[in-house]
C-alpha cells in the first residue's frame, strides 16, 4: 500500500467546508462591491496600495528583502515581492542589484523551508498527516528529479508547499536547490523586470517582459508534459 493511501478510519479533510467558506466570502465581497461601487472600491484599493508601498519603501531594502526571504515560507506569495521590488528600489539601487538581492532572498527561502520540512518540522507534519490517516510520501531515488521538476512546473501548487513537500520527500539537497533555483530565479527575475518596466511606463520593455514570462510559461508546460509522459510510460508497460 502506498504511504499516501488512506486508512479505512481516516478523518476526511474539510475540503467541502473550505469551499463553502470561500464561496461565502466571495458572495460577501460581491455584495459589498455592489453597494460601495467598483470605482470607489478601486480608488480605495489604489490608495491603500500606495500607502503600503510608501511605508515599505521607507523601511528600506534590508527590511524588504529580509521579508522576501522569510514570509513566502508561511504562504505569502513570492511573486508579490518580485513585482514590487523594481518599483520600490530600482531607482535608488539599480535594477541589477535589486535582481541579485531578490535572487539571494529566493535562495535563502528555498534552503530554509527545505530543512525545516526535512528536519525540524518533520515530527509535527508526520503527526498532522497521521491525524488524517496518511503517511509521509516515499519516493524512489530514480524518481526524485522527476518529482522536483514536476512540482516546480505544475500550476496550482503554492511555492512554499512545493518546498515543504520536497523536504519531506528527502530530495537530495543539491539537486533540489539547482533545479528549484533555475526555475524560480527565471520566473521571479522576469516578474521584477515586468514590475519595473510597468512602473516606468516603458511600453516596449513591458512587452518584452510579457514575452519573457510567456516563453517561460510555455517552457515549463513543455517540461511538465515531458516528465508526465516519462512517468506514464513505465505504468503503461506494466
Amino acid at each position: 500500500m502506498s504511504s499516501l493511501e488512506s486508512s479505512s478510519e481516516k478523518k476526511k479533510l474539510p475540503l467541502a467546508q473550505l469551499a463553502v467558506a470561500g464561496g461565502v466570502v466571495a458572495v460577501i465581497g460581491a455584495v459589498v462591491l455592489y453597494f460601495v461601487g467598483w470605482r470607489t472600491a478601486l480608488d480605495a484599493g489604489l490608495h491603500l496600495k500606495d500607502a503600503v508601498l510608501a511605508r515599505v519603501s521607507a523601511a528600506g531594502p534590508v527590511v524588504f528583502f529580509g521579508a522576501m526571504a522569510l514570509l513566502p515560507g508561511v504562504g505569502f506569495p513570492m511573486a508579490a515581492f518580485a513585482l514590487a521590488a523594481g518599483p520600490l528600489f530600482a531607482e535608488r539601487m539599480g535594477f541589477v542589484p535589486v535582481a541579485l538581492c531578490g535572487i539571494a532572498a529566493i535562495t535563502f527561502n528555498l534552503t530554509v523551508t527545505y530543512w525545516l520540512a526535512r528536519r525540524w518540522l518533520r515530527p509535527w507534519l508526520t503527526r498532522l498527516l497521521g491525524h488524517y490517516g496518511y503517511g509521509l510520501p516515499k519516493v524512489e531515488s530514480g524518481d526524485i528529479t522527476d518529482l522536483i521538476v514536476l512540482l516546480r512546473v505544475t500550476p496550482g501548487v503554492p511555492f512554499f508547499v512545493q518546498n515543504y513537500l520536497l523536504g519531506l520527500a528527502e530530495a537530495p539537497f543539491g539537486r533540489y536547490l539547482v533545479i528549484s533555483c533555475g526555475i524560480q530565479w527565471s520566473f521571479n527575475v522576469a516578474f521584477m523586470f515586468f514590475g519595473e518596466a510597468l512602473n516606468q511606463g516603458r511600453g516596449k520593455t513591458v512587452l518584452l517582459a510579457i514575452m519573457a514570462l510567456a516563453a517561460l510559461t510555455v517552457g515549463t508546460q513543455l517540461l511538465r508534459k515531458h516528465y508526465g509522459k516519462r512517468k506514464a510510460m513505465p505504468a503503461a508497460a506494466v
